[in-house]
């Protein structure tokens, strides 16, 4: 039988992080009005049908203007500042337990946060309120030196990762049955607030094949997700696009959810080990639209 061990890694609703109202947008909704009148026989000149068409040309370029959503930046980071943006924060979750140390830097012409992770343990935080029905894909880049060798997400004793992001949700109280009730309670007892309603766990794994899907160790309220594998694309910057509402609906069906955290982190407290990480451009973008990522210099090998 494994020891006893605190999970300080298992979620993000954290008693630190507010949790922001989720914003909504309202449908577009066309409404046609019928009349009790008799027709009435009207003449339709050239220039009336010229009008016709700029008003039904302009609606249909005002329809597509709102279904091309922005690009939503929640990642964005920069070398020349001393401080993470806000609402980045650090979060340690164990004073015995060292904590990962993340520092901004410009790697290989990405501007983005470096974690180095020595037996320890340490995630880089921020709300989250975005609307997935309009922008449910996250982009974002990621590079480690190498995995976390003896790393195995179905043990506690090897719930350790390079790189992992994170999306956190609430579920509405109405939806959260008797069960899930208890076990959410039973769960904040046992290891506090950081056991999420449900949360999305995107890692970069040492063994397990891309694709790969697993509850946590500690928790089946946090779902992995392993979206890279092994050391074979070790050493440069790499681009991910994961449709987070699907992903999350696939993890947690029947409820509706909404975001309230999201956090980059990298951890070895459990092996031991020491790894390095670099994380940028994470940015949400709508599902027809193109990831938005700077363009990286081509530098030969050798």
């Amino acid at each position: 039988m494994e020891p006893a061990k605190r999970p300080v890694d298992i979620g993000l609703a954290w008693r630190s992080i507010s949790r922001p109202g989720t914003g909504s947008s309202a449908p577009l909704a066309i409404r046609v009005q019928g009349s009790q009148q008799r027709p009435v026989k009207t003449k339709i000149t050239a220039a009336d049908t010229t009008t016709a068409l700029a008003k039904c040309c302009g609606a249909l370029l005002l329809v597509t203007a709102q279904a091309s959503a922005e690009p939503i930046w929640v990642g964005d980071f920069h070398a020349a500042s001393a401080h993470f943006p806000e609402p980045w924060r650090q979060i340690n979750f164990d004073d015995d337990i060292p904590a990962t140390q993340y520092t901004l830097r410009n790697w290989d012409g990405v501007n983005a946060v470096s974690a180095v992770a020595e037996a320890s343990m340490a995630l880089l935080a921020r709300p989250l309120s975005v609307d997935l029905a309009n922008t449910p894909m996250l982009c974002w880049r990621w590079r480690i030196e190498s995995t976390v060798g003896s790393a195995d997400l179905r043990r506690k004793s090897g719930d350790d990762y390079a790189a992992r992001v994170y999306v956190a949700f609430a579920i509405p109280t109405e939806q959260k049955g008797f069960g899930l009730r208890s076990k959410l309670k039973l769960g904040r007892m046992l290891f506090g607030d950081q056991v999420p309603d449900a949360a999305i766990n995107y890692v970069w794994d040492n063994l397990n094949p891309i694709g790969t899907r697993a509850p946590n160790a500690y928790t089946d309220r946090t779902q992995i997700i392993v979206t890279r594998s092994g050391n074979g694309d070790a050493g440069k910057w790499q681009s991910e696009r994961r449709n987070v509402l699907s992903d999350a609906h696939s993890a947690f069906p029947n409820v509706d959810l909404s975001t309230v955290s999201l956090a980059i982190g990298s951890d070895t407290d459990n092996t031991g080990e020491t790894v390095r990480a670099g994380f940028a451009e994470l940015h949400f973008v709508g599902s027809e639209e193109p990831c938005e990522f700077t363009e990286l210099e081509l530098r030969a090998e050798g």
